[in-house]
């Protein structure tokens, strides 16, 4: 089978994007790590990662720890090149991401709302998840001595993608 381009043009090659490890956030009980991605700088403006934690005390299921849920998760703020966009991802039962993703015009970083459409993250963006889900597999799962969330939470993600 031959697959061809079509009409989808490039805008441009693509640009490896610096994403950071901004630290582990308490959010009404919640242990969640931060991290940052900017297609125009090392780390995302301040205004985009504070809307990031805000959201995400806004919709974090409470209470953070239940007989099915850790009451751990990740966040991602991330100052792409059209919109600011921010993924909220936990951890419910033993092997599920649950995500909401937000998205704001690039001027109004603090202005963010659900997201339209049907888009689960971009290629920078689903680096972190992949992470998070390999991390989740040897600290949690997979781990032979029994889960370990401490350990999880202190694996973390900083690169080039």
């Amino acid at each position: 089978m031959s697959v061809r381009q079509g009409s989808v043009v490039l805008r441009q090659p693509h640009r490896p994007r610096a994403i950071s490890f901004l630290g582990l956030e308490t959010i009404g009980g919640w242990a969640v790590k931060l991290y940052g991605i900017s297609a125009a700088a090392d780390v995302p403006r301040p205004a985009l990662v504070a809307a990031t934690v805000e959201t995400a005390a806004s919709l974090l299921p409470s209470p953070a720890r239940t007989d099915s849920r850790y009451g751990i998760g990740f966040a991602i703020a991330h100052d792409a090149a059209d919109y600011c966009f921010a993924l909220v991802d936990w951890w419910h039962g033993e092997h599920e991401i649950h995500q909401r993703l937000f998205s704001a015009p690039r001027e109004r970083p603090d202005a963010l709302s659900p997201h339209p459409g049907e888009a689960i993250g971009c290629v920078w963006e689903l680096a972190v998840t992949d992470f998070e889900r390999r991390a989740w597999l040897r600290h949690v799962l997979a781990n032979p001595e029994g889960p370990d969330p401490d350990a999880y939470l202190n694996a973390h993600f900083t690169g080039r993608v």
